[in-house]
């Protein structure tokens, strides 16, 4: 399997939850387009919480109280990613630094652990670390899952 292969092909609603946080998310952030992931938020139940790559829950906070507020944050972090010179394809290499393997589905709501852990090569010869990981809370509403929140940007042990 390589790293862009969806690992829940015989299982629709992990297969469904993978391709909006991995494959759709890992399109939208290159290409700088937010339109491609709008619909996967449930904007009234939406908070996102920032770690701060830290273990503590003591050091976290509510940095994305609202949609809107995270989708700033998103198109902010895209643009400077795509301001950085490569050696190698972005994609790819946020693909290969990406594990989503672990969802747990109750009734309609799913928490789903994304990992980053791996480095994208720039083109002035530094690498680009990713590691943190996120926890994404997911409901399922009228046959769609749907991303209600998030911890993100959590130390990853």
């Amino acid at each position: 399997m390589t790293i862009a292969e969806n690992p829940f092909p015989g299982d629709a609603d992990r297969a469904a939850i993978w391709e909006m946080l991995v494959e759709r998310d890992i399109a939208a952030f290159v290409g700088q387009d937010w339109a491609m992931v709008s619909g996967d938020f449930d904007e009234q139940r939406f908070l996102g919480i920032h770690a701060h790559n830290s273990a503590n829950p003591d050091a976290w906070d509510a940095a994305f109280p609202t949609l809107s507020v995270y989708r700033n944050e998103w198109l902010r972090q895209a643009a400077e990613t795509a301001a950085t010179q490569y050696a190698e394809p972005l994609a790819q290499g946020i693909h290969r630094a990406t594990r989503l393997t672990e969802i747990d589905i109750s009734g309609d709501v799913a928490v789903a652990r994304k990992k980053f852990d791996g480095t994208i090569k720039r083109a002035d010869g530094s690498d680009d670390v990713l590691n943190w990981q996120t926890l994404y809370f997911c409901r399922k509403t009228d046959g769609r899952w749907k991303i209600t929140g998030f911890v993100g940007y959590m130390k990853y042990i």
